[in-house]
């Protein structure tokens, strides 16, 4: 029996994996959900090689999630994903039964959506560093990871834009950097540089770059233009390098402290930080900005994506009077 760990002279392979996950450049984030996804694959059918199964073999597993485990449809497809490229991009199988594998279908949900005054207790509740991501996840629409891995030469004081490099999707895009921000990014940004120079005297202080930039600019990760505007508090081991850096804030950080923030604002709506870009966008259209704009704001390759915030417009019913309010 061919194992999933040890094949005779060729690399394990997990480390396969990783090797073409790291040539497309997908993040550590999604080199870890899809081997954890792949060996969760390989031990549900008892350890048998990949190679030697198929659609059937993706259709239960897939199906045991859902019924047994009880994941939700993204879980799903997320695990559907990581085994697509395990066979097509590792094993360089064709797949003539990727037809035969049904893609779980989301359920249609309307974005949960904060109001204004909602926004503006919750930011309340939030200070200092965590406070100004928060407030730039509003204020320019951007995801919580586009959020703490944002770059000090991506924000331009100058142009009130901050750059949003290789997104979703990969993809590039300008949003606004709100005038209100721009006194206290540059003030927490001097404490930040006062910071790094201290590690540049201590001979440390560069930065993680993917592989591509930091053969092209060997000396990039020491520049002050390349750090992270929000650094972790603390020196990490790089999983992938093993070198021994600072990171950027953990995510983690700013989920645990907007929870905090709602809870004690008294709203009862299910919020999380990626709600403030569901608000950014809904409140831009209701004070009447394109829809074009806003869907380039967003990083939308479709305009069918934006179009989904014009359901949750504060419209008060649907703008429709109930007929119990007739009688």
């Amino acid at each position: 029996m061919r194992e999933l760990y040890t094949m005779d002279e060729k690399p394990r392979l997990l480390d396969r994996v990783r090797e073409q996950i790291r040539l497309k450049h997908y993040s550590i984030r999604t080199e870890r959900v899809y081997c954890e996804w792949i060996k969760r694959y390989v031990r549900f059918h008892k350890y048998r090689y990949p190679l030697d199964m198929g659609a059937p073999e993706v259709e239960a597993f897939l199906s045991d999630l859902a019924v047994r485990r009880d994941v939700s449809a993204s879980t799903q497809n997320q695990a559907l994903a990581a085994l697509l490229f395990l066979y097509k991009q590792v094993l360089k199988q064709e797949l003539p039964w990727l037809g035969e594998v049904v893609r779980a279908k989301k359920p249609a949900r309307l974005p949960v959506v904060l109001s204004i005054d909602e926004v503006h207790r919750i930011l309340a509740q939030l200070e200092g560093e965590v406070g100004l991501v928060a407030r730039l996840l509003y204020g320019g629409g951007m995801r919580l990871m586009e959020g703490v891995r944002l770059r000090v030469k991506d924000v331009d004081f100058a142009r009130n834009e901050i750059i949003i490099r290789d997104g979703k999707g990969q993809k590039d895009r300008v949003t606004v950097l709100p005038a209100t921000l721009v006194a206290p990014l540059k003030q927490h940004l001097a404490r930040v540089r006062l910071m790094h120079q201290q590690e540049l005297a201590e001979g440390r202080g560069d930065v993680y770059l993917p592989d591509a930039l930091s053969r092209k600019y060997p000396r990039a990760p020491w520049e002050w233009a390349w750090q992270y505007v929000f650094p972790a508090s603390g020196l990490s081991v790089d999983p992938r390098s093993q070198a021994v850096r600072r990171h950027h804030v953990d995510e983690k950080r700013i989920q645990r402290a907007f929870k905090r923030a709602l809870n004690a604002s008294g709203i009862a709506k299910p919020a999380t930080p990626h709600t403030l870009r569901h608000s950014f966008a809904t409140h831009l259209l209701e004070s009447g900005q394109d829809i074009r704009t806003v869907q380039e704001l967003l990083g939308h390759a479709d305009v069918k994506t934006t179009m989904i915030y014009t359901h949750v417009l504060n419209r008060g019913g649907l703008a429709v009077l109930s007929p119990l309010d007739r009688m």
